[in-house]
Formats: structure tokens, sequence, C-alpha cells
């Protein structure tokens, strides 16, 4: 028997921590652009914590969308009263809790209710987890790109615009022509510098509307910097099935995720924030040294064991870690070329945390798969990999690993594995990607043409040719044999 979840059938669930508050109390204080797995999985978990303290309640959570497929979210939210089954994930055990932050979803589409929420005075805070490429950065030079089509609508229909920032942009104007004070704009994406990239969306669109409106917006609103962790695998019906068999809920979309968490944030919130310092998120002058070494060394290690994984056919992230190359190659690109050009971070052992990054991929409960983490190179790629190459080839270092890692996107996304398999769409920008991948199979150069990716890096004449011998060799000896021969440095 399964117990369906819902505000009446709470009581009855034995299996899981429950909120040791009363949701009656609460009221919305946070906007959340984005409510997907890791948003349900991080800060909601956090604002949780903090009700069960019984403290925070003016601090709850209403979601919000702009995509047309955040509508199935938000209905199978709404019939479980939003409640998130939450399922942490180690090797030896398996705990779940039910978080209750979120009270209400408004609908995706509908910017008036959107714009109406935000600007309400209780709302101090909006933030987002709109994935790395939401924010309408040109890869190439890492900014903003104002000539976007959806960002080109809403300088044109600001009256019902259709992005996050458009609809954030009109909640301000709402509460400035009412006399009400900026709410704080609080990204929670793997992006360096996230909440400066988060002004300069805001602040562009404006220029785009009136230069006085976006000088506002850099004068008067906060946008603190953050940096985020948690492996949070996608939902199938895996997850659905293990929570009804090993804990006797009915979920219609749980999340399950590694127990490890953190959260390290800038203190800038001039509306006021809740005290998210009692259940372990950091507050730090400078988020800068956390956030490269995050996004260099674990999401840069994600990016180095996907693609080879991926050509060698294998599905879970934890078999990737057990097969002796993949895990070989990651740990030889971390110690000779990514962490040693990660700056210092206070009060941290980056090869330490480099370890902790190793154990985490490895957990085999978590069920985390290669295809997600190869989803999406081509916004990826420009934060996670091409900065640490760059930062080499200024430094005069050897690229051979980086260029590698490079060569195995590009071989991935010709469309086949190793063993002629066909590698279904995994980017927004697959078909122009893979012409691309199918051109440089004889000409590596090909790969490099896309300037917008892979800027300054393609005029570097020693990461071109490193590049060029290692698609060469992909193409010639396959993949394994490939690793084999650079962790046997005969690159």
């Amino acid at each position: 028997m399964t117990t369906r979840l819902s505000t009446a059938t709470l009581p009855a669930i034995k299996t899981a921590v429950t909120p040791a508050y009363n949701r009656a109390d609460l009221t919305a204080g946070i906007v959340h652009f984005g409510v997907g797995n890791f948003h349900r999985a991080h800060q909601a978990v956090y604002l949780d914590a903090l009700f069960n303290l019984g403290e925070g309640h003016d601090w709850a959570l209403v979601g919000a969308g702009v995509r047309a497929a955040d509508e199935a979210m938000r209905q199978k939210l709404m019939g479980q009263d939003w409640f998130t089954t939450v399922v942490e994930q180690e090797a030896e055990t398996s705990t779940a809790q039910v978080t209750g932050a979120m009270i209400d979803y408004l609908p995706p589409g509908d910017s008036a209710a959107v714009i109406s929420r935000l600007a309400d005075p209780a709302i101090r805070i909006v933030s987002l987890t709109i994935t790395e490429g939401g924010y309408y950065i040109d890869p190439a030079s890492q900014t903003f790109d104002p000539t976007h089509p959806d960002i080109a609508y809403d300088a044109a229909h600001f009256d019902a615009p259709k992005t996050a920032f458009g609809l954030i942009l009109a909640g301000l104007v709402k509460r400035r022509e009412a006399g009400i004070v900026p709410f704080t704009v609080m990204s929670c994406d793997n992006i360096p510098g996230n909440g400066h990239v988060t002004e300069n969306a805001v602040a562009g669109l404006a220029t785009l509307i009136h230069p006085e409106l976006a000088e506002w917006v850099k004068t008067s609103v906060a946008f603190p910097n953050g940096m985020v962790d948690r492996i949070t695998p996608a939902t199938s019906d895996r997850e659905k099935t293990l929570l009804a068999d090993n804990f006797g809920i009915e979920d219609a979309w749980p999340v399950f995720c590694e127990s490890f968490k953190q959260w390290v944030l800038e203190d800038n919130f001039p509306a006021g924030r809740p005290a998210l310092e009692k259940v372990g998120v950091q507050f730090v002058p400078d988020v800068a040294p956390y956030e490269h070494m995050k996004i260099r060394i674990l999401n840069g290690g994600h990016a180095t064991i996907a693609y080879p994984a991926g050509l060698l056919d294998i599905h879970y992230v934890h078999e990737a870690m057990e097969h002796p190359l993949v895990s070989a190659f990651l740990k030889k690109v971390e110690a000779e070329e990514i962490i040693p050009v990660v700056p210092p971070v206070p009060d941290t052992d980056l090869d330490a945390y480099f370890a902790l990054c190793e154990r985490r991929f490895a957990n085999p409960k978590i069920g985390d798969t290669v295809r997600r983490l190869a989803l999406d190179g081509s916004n990826r790629q420009p934060k996670f990999i091409i900065p640490s190459a760059l930062d080499r080839i200024r430094d005069g270092q050897s690229v051979t690993g980086l260029a590698l890692v490079s060569a195995l996107w590009c071989r991935y996304c010709f469309g086949t594995t190793d063993s002629g398999a066909v590698i279904e769409p995994n980017d927004p920008n697959w078909d122009r990607l893979n012409a691309q991948a199918i051109k440089a199979k004889d000409n590596p150069k090909a790969w490099l043409e896309m300037a917008d990716i892979y800027g300054d890096l393609a005029k570097a004449p020693d990461f071109v040719a490193a590049f060029t011998k290692a698609l060469n060799a992909l193409w010639m000896q396959g993949t394994a044999r490939t690793l084999e021969r650079y962790l046997a440095d005969q690159h």
C-alpha cells in the first residue's frame, strides 16, 4: 500500500520526516523562477529546515515559470498541495523528507499574475534556477546578448513580457511606481558571478527600454552572487517506483539527490532575508573563490567524464567512475590542468575538495545519468572547461587534457557512440553542433570555427594543435585507446 502525498494524508506518512511547522502559518516572501529538481532539493530544503526551527515563516516560496513545460510541474505539485518528497541517497542509506516550503505556483504564461505578485511588498527576494542557458549570454564574450529575439520581444512588449528578466523588470517598475523598495534578485544557477550576470540581463533589457531605467536598476537593486551545489538527477519512473517501494509514498514528481549540499552567498539583501545561516548557508564577503572552485573542479569534472563515458555506452555516472580509464582520465586532467589554475579558496584544500567530488560522483545510489551530464554542452563548455584552457594558454602551459575533453565533446556531437549506437539530440543547438562535428571528422578545425563558443581559444596554436591531434586519435583509435595513450603520456 502507498500513501498519495497531500495535506490530508501527511499525518499517515511515517516513513519520512514531515514538516514540523503548520503550513497555514506560512506567508510568501520569495518568488522563484524555475521550479525544477535542483531548486526543490536545495533552496526549498534549506527553507524547510529553517521553518522547522520555528523561524522565517514569512519567507515561503511562490513558484513561477516562463516555459510551457513548467505547467506540467505546476499541475503535479498542485495535485499534492505543493509538497515535495526529497530522498537523500548514499551508498548505505536512503532517507526521505517531505518539504512544504512552497505554498503557491503562479500559472506560466500569465504575465499579469506574475507581475502583480512581484509587486507585492511582501515579496522581498526573487530567485532563479533557469539553467546556464537561460541568461541570454553570448558564449564567446560571456556577456549579455541584447539582440536575442526573446529579449527584443520583451523590450517591445513590456506590458506582457515572456522572459524571467522581463517579468522581473516589470515587477520592479511596478514597485518603483508605487514607492515600494525593490526586491533582491538572487540567482541560484551555476554561472561564474551569477549575481553580476543576472544584473547584466535585467539592466541590459532595461537599457533597451530607457537608459535611465537601466541606471536605476544598477544603483537600486541588489544582485548577490552565490555558489550552489548538490547533485540532483532528473526524475524518472525509476525514482517514483523506488519511493513507492521503499517508503510507501506516492509522489508525482519526487526529487532524489545526494546528502551533500552547499550554499555560499554574499550578504547583500537590502529588503531583508531569511536567517539561512542557522541552517548551514555560508554568508561571505566574496563568493568568487568558491564559485571558481565549484565550477572548474566539480562542473568541469562532470564535463570531463560525460563525453568519454557517453562514447563508451556507459549509462550511469557511478558506472563511469567505476571504469578505470574514465576515472583515471578525470583524475589526471583535474590534477594536471584544472586544479593548478583554480585560485585559492579560504580555509579550503583544493585537492581534498576534488577527492570529495570523486566520492560524490561515485555514489551508486544517486542514479545520475551520463546523458544528463552531457546535456547542453554548448552552454556548459564555455563556463566549465574553456576558461581553464584559456588560463593555461595565457600562462604558457599545456592544454593536452582539456583539448581532449573538447575533442570528446565534438566526437559525441557527431551523434554515434564508438559502438555505433545513436546518440539522441542532447543540446538546444544540437543540429548546429552535429553539422560541425560531421565536418570536423575530416577537418578538426571546423569544430573550432564556432567562435561564439571558443572565442580566442580557437586562435591559440597550442590548443588548436592539441585538439586536432586528439580528435584525429578518437576517430582513428577510438575512445578507449585514446584515453590509454593520454594516461600513458603517449599523446
